[in-house]
């Protein structure tokens, strides 16, 4: 298999930043990027493919079943939505993901909007760029809300590797720590709170769980009217766990302190999306979906994605994601 020259075609390589190196692979190939590729393309430029590198370029039935020679979906992310794993695996088509490589970014971002929101920063900087400070006519004024984190209850919807380790960061910083069971689902055990529970008694909720059909608006309206802290929502996970609308309903209705997002179902948003509304609020941060994006983390994702591709043509595939039940 390896003295055959094969086809890679990478779909989206602007998803990786320029300064990424992205090495060789070490077995005879033909590699044709793509800066990006949009949905209806994706068919057309995968159709002699051999194995194809897709991050965020949907890779659905259609492009799947005309695809002959297609043996390997490398995604160059954790999270598999993009991938039609059912017809993937009807064709024998091999997807496999990252896995690991965000365990420093994604909790280090997700403090950043907890610290930024906790402690009122952007307001603050924005009111000292508006000349507030000058007007207070002492050393310090007190317009925004801070509070220390030291004490406070963080619930934690995820219990992978990047929810423990925001976990660790909480604890480490004298907070209190509550992973959320399934909502609506069986008995987990002690190390689980229920979902209700952790509505109602965090200070603060970060999602760290993929994007499913039973995970999809798991947070709504019923769940911001248990919210009696008024805690913080982060969500540095996928755009849909949280139903955009309840939310902004609840930021301006006072159910909640604040909120900071990376993620939004449609990304970009529209200019008319309900998110581009609020970023006029002091206590709502919206950055672009770069938590995983450090220099570091984004370097890690490369040369995992080129080991993925590397053990599937020396027969020992890896970061397998199984294929779905019939």
């Amino acid at each position: 298999m390896t003295q055959q020259k094969l086809n890679v075609v990478f779909l989206d390589r602007d998803t990786l930043a320029p300064h990424t190196h992205l090495r060789p692979f070490a077995f005879p190939h033909e590699l044709t990027i793509h800066d990006r590729t949009s949905p209806e393309l994706v068919a057309e430029r995968i159709r002699d493919a051999d194995i194809v590198i897709t991050n965020k370029a949907p890779v659905r039935e259609d492009a799947i079943a005309g695809a002959k020679r297609l043996r390997l979906i490398a995604v160059a992310a954790t999270g598999t939505d993009v991938i039609d794993l059912k017809a993937a695996a009807d064709k024998d088509v091999v997807v496999s993901n990252i896995r690991g490589y965000a365990v420093n970014t994604v909790p280090e971002h997700t403090f950043a909007l907890i610290f930024a929101l906790r402690r009122s920063i952007m307001a603050y900087h924005a009111s000292v760029k508006a000349g507030r400070w000058q007007e207070a006519r002492q050393f310090c004024y007190f317009d925004y809300p801070i509070r220390d984190l030291a004490g406070s209850v963080i619930g934690i919807i995820g219990e992978g590797a990047l929810g423990q380790s925001v976990a660790a960061i909480a604890r480490g910083l004298g907070m209190k720590v509550l992973f959320a069971a399934r909502k609506n689902g069986p008995r987990q055990g002690s190390l689980y709170t229920p979902f209700e529970t952790v509505m109602e008694q965090s200070d603060i909720i970060s999602l760290h769980c993929p994007l499913k059909p039973e995970t999809r608006n798991i947070i709504d309206a019923p769940e911001f009217a248990l919210m009696k802290r008024k805690p913080l929502l982060i969500n540095t996970s996928r755009g849909g766990l949280v139903n955009e609308e309840a939310l902004a309903k609840a930021l301006r209705g006072g159910q909640i302190a604040g909120a900071g997002f990376d993620v939004v179902t449609a990304e970009p948003p529209a200019p008319d999306h309900v998110f581009m509304s609020l970023l006029d609020l002091p206590n709502f941060i919206l950055t672009p979906h770069v938590a995983w994006a450090s220099d570091e983390a984004m370097q890690g994702l490369a040369d995992q994605l080129v080991d993925n591709v590397e053990a599937f043509i020396e027969g020992a595939p890896r970061n397998v994601v199984p294929a779905p039940a019939r």
